[in-house]
């Protein structure tokens, strides 16, 4: 039996590592009635919270069956792998085993789609409704929502799960066409929408009802494979800027494509994951939701694909020089926050610590500013004089002979993280 067990978990486990979209933050249910886990706590994979805590997941598929054939899917139907399904009752039980034992603090659940999509979403839902009700689990709990089940299955796991996500796949619909033509962002959309239509309503009932069971907690999250069909960087974080607006989505992930099939259609095996076009995406997707820039400033059809060689900040700075230098001791905090080599704590810092008295060099280096960044864009207090106004080009290169990338030093290595 445990041994049957183990080979289940093996199987499902390493099927379930391609999905990056599990980051526990958000969570707020509590621990009552002398139940196990708190999903508010410091939050088997490792996922970070928004407050930079890292948390530790059981991370499975309840099966790795699939009625669908996608190319870039380890999971699809005309793969020859092993395929294996838990019951309802292991997935419990391996929760509570592991979680009894301090190895995990939450659940992460998706599977492949067997039979149909109803079918599927039934049994994540027995799942974490024995967790809730029979185990008492208040920890946090992920839950994928299968595309195509019905209205009433997904309300219903919305009201065990802390978060619910369904991804997108691909950027664009000639994308998923190409490599999924059973597939339709149109099913990713319409139970996106509805469940952001029941937290909206379950928030205005919140107000006039004072006992309102918790709907999605932590919200919604989407995924985007990258770099298995050839949508630009625009083509991308457009679709993503509209799924935040129009879903009020949590997070959008970005998953650099594993190549898994020498399909000619897709990078073939032994092609390395574009993490390094992975992370300018995040860094652009967290200058869209936190530093206040709108997606078309970044990208636009005179630059459809970020520059690789520095982060999307810099580089708008140096095609918009006509907004520095900047003087720090009197530009507002939206300004402040464009300033490469100043983050969101740091802009925070310089706009109380300026109440006062005029800020001096040494004193955004304590502050936290990436001073030899923001030199070039900057004037404070005792400033050097510069003869020479330097082009955005020249900065570049300054920038660049002073700093390598990690991820262009370790390019060879990457293969190791999956």
């Amino acid at each position: 039996m445990f041994d049957r067990i183990r080979e289940k978990l093996n199987i499902l486990a390493d099927a379930a590592k391609y999905d990056v979209s599990c980051s526990s933050s958000g969570g707020t249910r509590k621990n009552d009635n002398k139940g196990l886990g708190n999903s508010h706590t410091s939050g088997i994979c490792h996922t970070y919270t928004e407050d930079g805590r890292c948390v530790s997941l059981l991370k499975i598929l309840l099966t790795n069956h699939c009625i669908y054939d996608c190319l870039f899917c380890v999971s699809r139907k005309s793969n020859d792998i092993k395929r294996a399904a838990f019951t309802v009752d292991e997935v419990v039980e391996l929760t509570m085993n592991f979680y009894r034992r301090n190895y995990i603090e939450g659940l992460f659940l998706s599977s492949g789609i067997f039979k149909n999509a109803d079918f599927t979403m039934e049994r994540l839902l027995l799942v974490v409704k024995k967790l809730r009700l029979e185990q008492n689990y208040n920890g946090y709990i992920h839950l994928k929502t299968i595309p195509g089940a019905s209205d009433e299955l997904i309300k219903e796991a919305g009201l065990y799960a802390d978060r619910m996500s369904i991804n997108l796949e691909m950027p664009t619909e000639a994308g998923l066409k190409l490599l999924a033509p059973e597939k339709s962002h149109a099913d990713v959309i319409k139970p996106l929408d509805f469940v952001q239509k029941q937290i909206t309503q379950f928030s205005a009932d919140k107000k006039l009802i004072k006992h309102i069971p918790k709907f999605v907690p932590a919200g919604q999250s989407t995924q985007m494979v990258i770099g298995a069909t050839p949508e630009s960087d625009k083509d991308i974080m457009y679709t993503a800027n509209a799924f935040y607006n129009n879903f009020s989505l949590k997070r959008v992930y970005y998953s650099g494509y594993v190549p898994i099939s020498n399909d000619t259609r897709m990078p073939i095996l032994g092609t390395q994951p574009p993490l390094l076009r992975e992370n300018r995406l995040y860094q652009t997707d967290w200058l869209m939701r936190f530093y206040g820039f709108k997606v078309q400033e970044i990208l636009n059809d005179a630059n459809p694909n970020l520059d690789i060689d520095i982060d999307p900040k810099l580089s708008w700075a140096i095609r918009n020089m006509q907004h520095f230098p900047v003087d720090i001791n009197t530009a507002d905090y939206k300004m402040i926050l464009r300033i490469p080599g100043i983050g969101v704590m740091s802009a925070k810092k310089i706009v109380q610590a300026r109440k006062f008295g005029k800020l001096r060099i040494d004193q955004l280096k304590k502050i936290g500013v990436a001073y030899n960044r923001a030199k070039h864009f900057i004037i404070c207090l005792d400033s050097p004089y510069q003869l020479k106004d330097y082009q955005g080009t020249q900065i570049k290169a300054f920038i660049l002979a002073e700093s390598k990338s990690k991820y262009l030093k370790t390019d060879n290595n990457q293969m190791i993280l999956f």
